[in-house]
């Protein structure tokens, strides 16, 4: 077992994303809301936000152990490729997810420490062992675990859950099925030869493009009304021109729905949300109204 393998189950793109959004939640939130940040605070957030995700990331590749080889996008992960025993990885998941539950309990808050244990609960749990394999809505609802995290980091920042925190952290939510329904509509074989229901092997190719569509059309409209509940004109500005081209690389989806446009449309979903949360902490930063 290797750096390269542990890096693997880790999903460190994951860890990323969701750690810009806990990190920028929590700036906007001293920003806005107060007391000022604490850099201390931030490394915090980051250690254990980091370990958070790569310890679920790291269960999902324990539990999802029997269907990664039947997918080729999978197949070649640690334990299927023999690279990993499925019991080495089970041990790392669970402790290292403990570890970020107690380093929060320890160093930040009681309510940020429970949105972090709840996101890895949500993902390991409601999304992996609940809903993946029997349900289409999974993705859906699972998508909850992301929205854990930015509502980890707004809470580190003023020790509670205020309204514009969940609206902010809820952005998350309303925005994963877009992104993820695009990554299923290019790997749509390898789900239907595991027998895993996403939505394109149940539906097919053209409704899931249209619920992509039909769910960017919520997340627009949802992402602009933050203003309304106390975020500035940068937000404003960069959600509704991100937000549009979003809406309209979707809507190109729905007269193209093939696994190759599918994966161009990835490509740009994926990006929309650090984008958006980099708006949400400038916003803070250049705080103004009208």
């Amino acid at each position: 077992m290797g750096l390269k393998e542990i890096l693997e189950i880790s999903k460190p793109r994951i860890v990323v994303l969701l750690v810009i959004t806990a990190v920028t939640s929590m700036y906007a939130a001293s920003k806005l809301i107060g007391p000022e940040l604490n850099n201390w605070g931030l490394l915090h957030i980051i250690i254990s936000g980091s370990l958070a995700s790569a310890g679920s990331s790291a269960l999902n590749h324990y539990y999802d152990k029997d269907i990664d080889p039947l997918m080729k996008r999978t197949s070649t992960r640690p334990i299927p490729s023999g690279r990993m025993s499925a019991k080495s990885v089970l041990v790392y998941g669970i402790v290292v997810s403990a570890a970020s539950v107690i380093y929060a309990g320890i160093t930040l808050n009681l309510v940020s420490t429970f949105f972090i244990a709840l996101g890895i609960f949500f993902y390991v749990i409601v999304y992996t062992v609940w809903l993946k394999r029997i349900n289409s809505s999974n993705i859906v609802i699972g998508g909850f675990a992301g929205s854990a995290a930015s509502m980890a980091g707004w809470s580190a920042a003023t020790g509670s859950m205020d309204l514009l925190g969940a609206l902010v952290g809820i952005l998350v939510f309303v925005w994963t099925p877009s992104h993820f329904w695009c990554l299923a509509m290019k790997i749509k074989d390898d789900y239907a030869e595991a027998k895993v229901p996403m939505l394109p092997v149940l539906v097919g190719m053209q409704k899931t493009s249209n619920y992509i569509l039909i769910n960017t059309a919520i997340l627009l409209p949802y992402s602009l009304m933050l203003y309304a509940f106390g975020l500035g004109l940068v937000y404003l500005i960069i959600a509704a021109i991100s937000g549009s081209l979003l809406f309209v690389y979707h809507y190109k989806l729905t007269k193209n729905p093939t696994s190759e446009f599918a994966w161009k449309a990835y490509k740009v979903t994926a990006p929309y949300l650090t984008i958006i949360f980099v708006a949400i902490a400038l916003d803070a930063a250049f705080h103004f109204r009208i």
